[in-house]
């Protein structure tokens, strides 16, 4: 099969398609036809080694110290089971699916097996292949922030940070979802596409500085590693909450200090990888109410240019990438 590989850590250039032996699925896995894929923030950051302060050591201890334990980047994928293992019966030949397998990467590939408990959920029918392949970490990134850490209630004031990225797109309407209102934080170029995700009021950040706007704010969600505590305490209300999506080294020790004067919180960490938690981004999908949003699409041998574009810093929601048809078809 065709897959993505890189080995050593640098720029887009690094990665390269080549033919690596297909997975054989055990008894209790499925083997996964990729119909699509993403270059997500994650790939760029293991690709790079780009981390946040004070965690690049510890980067390396886990990717691998001078080059990749794992040469196949992409944590997300949508597609079809091409073949089941002896053990399973909760999925056929043929069904179209979604996956997740996070840090587990490899999808940046034709095939690639799963475990069938796994992060493994039936495609949405409203979606195509290319947005369900984007539903994973945006999506899952911004519920678990909202929901879990930052207890999201209906009627409160949420401020969204970089709300035109993967997990800001989400962000903006998982908020609405839960009867927030909103205030996104983006450049003048984005405005209309936050806006139209349902956003109630758009901040341009060469404009305007949110911090200004005194106990405004319920819940502060930087999703792009743009502000801090310090900087934005005096715009959260009494009992407000900063969520730090890309925190450093020093913020995420700072979030373990617990509650601050009138009961301020920070909070930050990495949000973990539940099939309930796809699970439910498939309902609030089914009732219309998220949709990912794709900043441009590339065939596997642009991988490059997919890299080249999450580089910039500038997409709108994801890039996908999408595998070449079966010669059949």
């Amino acid at each position: 099969m065709k897959a993505v590989v890189y080995k050593r850590y640098g720029p887009p250039e690094v990665v390269h398609v080549m033919e690596v032996p297909t997975p054989v699925p055990t008894a209790d896995e499925v083997l996964i036809r990729i119909h699509a894929t993403t270059v997500a923030s994650g790939d760029w950051r293991v690709r790079s080694l780009q981390v946040p302060r004070g965690f690049s050591l510890i980067a390396r201890l886990f990717f691998g110290v001078s080059s990749p334990r794992n040469c196949i980047l992409g944590t997300e994928l949508s597609g079809t089971i091409e073949a089941i293992g002896a053990n399973v019966s909760q999925w056929c030949v043929g069904d179209k699916v979604f996956a997740f397998p996070g840090v587990g990467m490899r999808c940046h590939a034709e095939y690639r097996t799963m475990s069938a408990s796994g992060n493994l959920v039936t495609k949405p029918s409203r979606l195509s292949f290319e947005q369900a392949a984007a539903l994973c970490f945006g999506g899952t990134t911004a519920l678990y922030f909202l929901r879990n850490l930052g207890n999201i209630q209906r009627g409160e004031h949420v401020l969204i940070l970089g709300a035109s990225g993967a997990i800001g797109t989400a962000a903006v309407q998982l908020a609405k979802h839960f009867g927030a209102e909103v205030s996104a934080v983006c450049s003048s170029a984005n405005a209309q596409l936050v806006a139209g995700l349902g956003a109630d009021h758009v901040i341009d950040y060469a404009k305007e500085d949110f911090t200004r706007n005194l106990s405004c704010y319920d819940i502060i969600f930087d999703t792009v590693g743009a502000t801090s505590f310090t900087r934005c305490q005096e715009a959260l209300k009494p009992n407000g909450r900063l969520l730090l999506a890309a925190a450093d080294l020093l913020q995420m020790l700072d979030a373990a200090r617990g509650r601050r004067a009138q009961g301020k919180c920070v909070f930050a960490g990495t949000a973990p990888e539940k099939r309930a938690d796809l699970e439910f981004l498939c309902e609030v999908v089914e009732l219309g109410q998220f949709l990912p949003i794709i900043d441009s699409t590339y065939p596997l041998e642009s991988i490059v240019a997919a890299h080249a574009r999450v580089d910039t810093g500038r997409k709108r929601g994801n890039v996908v990438v999408v595998m070449p048809l079966p010669l059949s078809q």
